[in-house]
């Protein structure tokens, strides 16, 4: 390890209780990076005692020390786990902890992973550190977006959205973002530890990727494709415990309709995820309606509902125009929420509690872009699909304007509302497209192709807002490749120096 007389290695001369704490409460702390407060500076800064740990302590040290930070991080950030299984999905107490706690857990393991590894890999040399800290980090970031169904909520690169670092999203994703937020940090770690000419090639490496950044977010990677489409969208307001009882059914019936007659200059309009709590063949006089109205004014519509096809049930987005009708089928469901991957005991034993037992359908993982008649190609994305960035590139660069449907109501008056809203402004960003996001209570909102909010309403409450869209053509370069440039760099790096210091390890007497 380093020279013992480094300040930075003092930090650790701890009590191991006090220190866990400490990364538990460090982990907290870095919430605060992403929204609803959006301190973006926060999360460089906040990675310094981890990347300290990295150098100076030995990797079973600093597989725990990372342990501790991923729990307190995801126990801040996810903390509307419990009120969505217990609150709204109206689960037993033990059973929202249980899975909470399992959740958290996991993403602590998460971070050790990444602690064990950057820590062998640096084998206590700053400039090490330098190389292996962002691709350790990135490595193992993009393995919990995708493994056993994957939970990308957190990634590092969503806290930067309102930062210089956003300038990168078009050209390397949200990973490439999480590397250069972590390269950062480790480059002004380095800084703080090294002296002379050392310190003032820390200083440019600390500083390139946020002017950089700042240069590439005036770069204009997409253009219109036409006239702007008059979007209308509905955030009905109804309380997540009103939405299934009978005697609402009429009332929201009622509630969505009116929404088309009220806004006759409109060309688009979508309503939210099972906006109508329904399936399509039970209302399918309703549905008739709707085209009625639709066809006096020319009108696409887009609503969410749910696709009954015996035995399976469909999570899907219904397009209604005049005479056609076009459909999407969401394709990476909610486990736990959607689907239940539990043995056969454990779902009887919640049948006989009344609690959901049954799985919807997923969707074919490749759909048809729905096609409006005014030419549009429109890319839908369910509720939390809009998290898997990759998932979504398969319609690009056809898809002209991006739809995102939502039903936030499980969250409550929580921070994972707006969590998701920035999610979405990321993915708009990578795609340079227009982003309609339509939420059962918010937060709906018009983002454009810069992630910038354009219009937003209050949640908890109707709202129908009204803009014009304009559809968009051409792809960034993070549209074309996706996250391969950047986890492939990551790969190669975890790699090399792992190769090196088996090498090196191999080589000592």
């Amino acid at each position: 390890m380093s020279d013992d007389s480094n300040p930075s290695r003092h930090l650790l001369e701890v009590r191991p209780a006090i220190l866990r704490l400490a990364f538990f409460a460090a982990g907290a702390v870095l919430t605060i990076a992403f929204a609803p407060l959006g301190l973006y500076g926060a999360a460089p800064l906040v990675i310094l005692p981890l990347l300290t740990a990295f150098l100076h302590a030995e990797p079973r040290e600093a597989r725990r020390y990372s342990f501790w930070f991923g729990v307190g991080l995801f126990l801040f950030g996810t903390y509307w786990l419990y009120t969505s299984i217990h609150v709204f999905g109206q689960a037993p107490l033990w059973i929202a902890v249980l899975l909470m706690v399992g959740l958290v857990v996991i993403m602590g393991w998460y971070f050790a992973a990444i602690g064990w590894l950057v820590t062998v890999l640096a084998a206590g040399s700053p400039w090490r550190l330098l190389a292996v800290a962002p691709a350790g980090w990135v490595t193992v970031e993009w393995f919990r977006g995708w493994f056993l169904t994957g939970f990308p909520w957190m990634s590092l690169g969503y806290s930067q959205i309102d930062s210089p670092l956003a300038g990168w999203l078009p050209l390397l994703g949200v990973y490439g973002v999480s590397w250069l937020a972590v390269l950062s940090a480790s480059a002004f770690f380095v800084v703080l530890n090294r002296p002379g000419r050392e310190r003032r090639i820390a200083v440019a490496i600390t500083l390139l990727p946020w002017l950089v950044g700042a240069a590439l977010q005036w770069v204009q990677w997409t253009e219109s494709a036409g006239e702007p489409r008059t979007t209308t969208i509905v955030q009905g307001g109804v309380p997540q415990d009103r939405k299934w009882l009978p005697e609402q059914f009429s009332v929201t019936l009622d509630l969505y309709r009116n929404s088309i007659l009220e806004h006759p200059d409109s060309q688009l309009i979508v309503w939210p995820e099972v906006a109508i709590p329904a399936a399509i063949d039970q209302v399918a006089g309703y549905l008739e309606m709707l085209q009625l109205d639709l066809d006096i004014r020319g009108q696409t519509l887009l609503l969410g509902i749910l696709e009954r096809d015996r035995p399976d049930i469909y999570n899907s987005v219904l397009m209604l125009e005049s005479d056609s009708r076009q459909v999407y089928r969401k394709r990476h469901l909610v486990p736990f929420g959607e689907y239940f991957p539990v043995p056969d005991w454990v779902r009887e034993r919640m049948r006989l509690m009344s609690l959901p037992y049954t799985d919807m359908t997923q969707g074919r993982p490749q759909q048809p872009l729905l096609e409006t008649s005014d030419g549009d190609r429109l890319a839908i994305a369910i509720c939390y699909e809009d998290a898997y960035g990759a998932e979504q590139l398969y319609a690009l660069p056809e898809a002209t304007i991006l739809i995102n449907v939502s039903n936030d109501a499980w969250f409550g008056d929580s921070i994972a509302p707006h969590q998701h809203l920035e999610i979405a402004r990321v993915r708009a960003v990578e795609a340079g497209r227009y982003v309609v996001r339509a939420t059962n209570n918010g937060i709906s909102a018009f983002i454009g192709p810069r992630g910038d909010l354009l219009r937003t309403v209050q949640q908890f409450q109707y709202a129908a807002m009204t803009m014009d869209v304009p559809p968009m053509r051409g792809a960034t370069p993070y549209s074309i490749a996706g996250n391969w440039p950047i986890v492939s760099v990551a790969l190669l790096t975890v790699a090399g120096f792992g190769w090196r210091t088996f090498d090196d390890r191999r080589g000592r007497p």
